[in-house]
């Protein structure tokens, strides 16, 4: 049988921040290895020897004086693989099995606030970079503990008269529904990525471990996006079921499992 060493604490923050850098997260520039370094809880050497990995692939460039920033090899190994794995949803189903699912959970908002979105979130929401988006986060967690880490664009005027106090007892889709949102459509991607340390923190694992990545662009009736969501799933704790139909129709359910695994 063979034994499986530990990660190094370098090649865990350059799993990560390779993740990170093909979903563009870091088109302004990656920050410093000070702030890198205070971050992941680790030296600047370590930190050092992780970016010199991602220099050697090519996926970053380090320019004097200026910083550090993507090459296009990092921002287009994303932006092929949303094109093969996105999926249309049959919204309906997905809806009542998101509500039935949050009845044995609970909710912890992190995050709610409006903020200016990014690249990846003006182009999700079809808004102009910068424009006022609503931003939520959210740890949902069944009687075991935590089990997802979501992060949620809205355009700002999405959700104007809820608090942090309606996130905790709703779904979003149902608190969208209920503020005169009619919904029609959704698309999905489906993957895999490891945990960075905010992350790690909130779900209770540690750093770079595996989880299940679910990002979903929710479209209203008249085709317009409403929500842009970002979904990190712990997989001993969570099951993403998909069935496909001969004519391409797809039916998403989620459950929640118990500890010995089971729904």
């Amino acid at each position: 049988m063979m034994t499986r060493l530990p990660l190094t604490k370098y090649h865990q923050i350059y799993l990560v921040l390779r993740e990170q850098l093909q979903e563009g997260r870091f088109a302004q520039g990656m920050p410093a290895e000070m702030e890198l370094a205070k971050q992941f809880g680790v030296g600047r050497v370590t930190v050092r020897h992780a970016m010199e990995q991602l220099v050697t692939e090519g996926l970053i460039v380090r320019v004097a004086g200026r910083g550090t920033f993507p090459t296009a090899l990092s921002r287009g190994a994303a932006a092929n693989a949303d094109m093969v794995q996105a999926q249309p949803t049959r919204l309906a189903g997905l809806m009542e099995n998101i509500v039935s699912a949050s009845r044995s959970t609970t909710i912890k908002v992190i995050d709610w606030r409006i903020v200016p979105a990014s690249e990846p979130v003006a182009e999700a929401l079809q808004l102009q970079v910068g424009a006022p988006v609503r931003k939520a986060v959210r740890c949902r967690s069944s009687r075991e503990g935590p089990l997802s880490y979501i992060v949620t664009y809205m355009p700002a005027e999405l959700l104007a008269d809820k608090t942090r106090k309606n996130l905790t007892d709703k779904p979003m889709l149902q608190l969208l529904e209920e503020s005169g949102v009619v919904l029609g459509r959704a698309q999905q991607t489906i993957s895999a990525r490891q945990a960075d340390a905010e992350v790690a923190k909130q779900l209770k694992v540690a750093i770079a471990t595996a989880l299940l990545s679910v990002r979903r662009r929710v479209f209203d009736v008249h085709d317009r996006p409403v929500q842009w969501l970002e979904g990190l799933y712990r997989p001993d704790r969570y099951e993403y079921h998909m069935e496909v139909s001969s004519v391409g129709s797809v039916d998403a359910r989620i459950a929640v499992k118990d500890p010995e695994g089971r729904e």
